[in-house]
């Protein structure tokens, strides 16, 4: 099957925990590693999941985890930047925090908040953090951030990526271990998409990248 990222070739790669992983594999392709459409959840079952995550707004353990994507990025705005948390859960946090700092930040999830009103928009800055590995369709999926971004903004993506190519490695990470999580980048992949779509990509830390947007300085 073709790669649901850059539409190169795939080969299969390993089956692990139950499911059929495929490596994209063609010539100059972006190296993603995703989940057999097989063994996907099915949208009941992937909303129950979900459900059940603990994203408490006044947790400060929770807050600091956000911080991670959060610090950077507000280094970069200029006062009174808006933005959106793209993939809130069921408790959004980020925009909070991003309030509390001076930036109005609206919430959007296709399960919790589906609010297509958000998606109309665009932002000076745009936050998914712990997202982007759940998207069926993560080529469709950064095409929709592309769009939501003002020339010149930040899109800061937190996600985990691709632990070093050994199948033991790959078979203790615990991202696999999350039957909703089915797209996984690596550092090669973070790029690819920067130079696809014209951004430029700075690496924050192993889990955190930015992306700037091309065109005039957001605000």
């Amino acid at each position: 099957m073709n790669c649901p990222l850059c539409l190169g070739t795939s080969v299969p790669h390993a089956h692990l925990h139950g499911r059929a992983l495929h490596q994209c594999s063609g010539p100059g392709g972006c190296g993603l590693l995703f989940v057999d459409p097989a063994h996907w959840l099915t949208p009941e079952e992937e909303r129950a999941r979900y459900a059940t995550h603990e994203n408490d707004p006044d947790d400060p353990r929770y807050r600091a985890f956000l911080a991670q994507a959060t610090e950077p990025l507000l280094a970069r705005l200029t006062p009174g930047a808006q933005g959106l948390d793209f993939g809130c859960g069921p408790g959004p946090t980020l925009a909070r925090m991003m309030e509390e700092r001076g930036h109005p930040c609206r919430n959007y999830d296709p399960f919790f908040l589906p609010d297509a009103g958000a998606l109309e928009d665009t932002y000076d800055f745009v936050a998914c953090t712990e997202t982007v590995e759940h998207f069926h369709n993560p080529r469709e999926g950064f095409m929709t951030l592309a769009t939501l971004l003002r020339p010149g903004g930040w899109l800061v993506v937190m996600t985990q990526c691709v632990p070093a190519p050994s199948e033991r490695a790959l078979g203790d990470w615990v991202y696999l271990r999350d039957p909703t999580h089915v797209a996984f980048f690596r550092e090669e992949t973070l790029a690819w998409i920067a130079r696809c779509l014209g951004w430029e990509v700075v690496r924050v830390s192993p889990r955190v990248t930015l992306f700037r947007a091309g065109g005039a300085e957001a605000r």
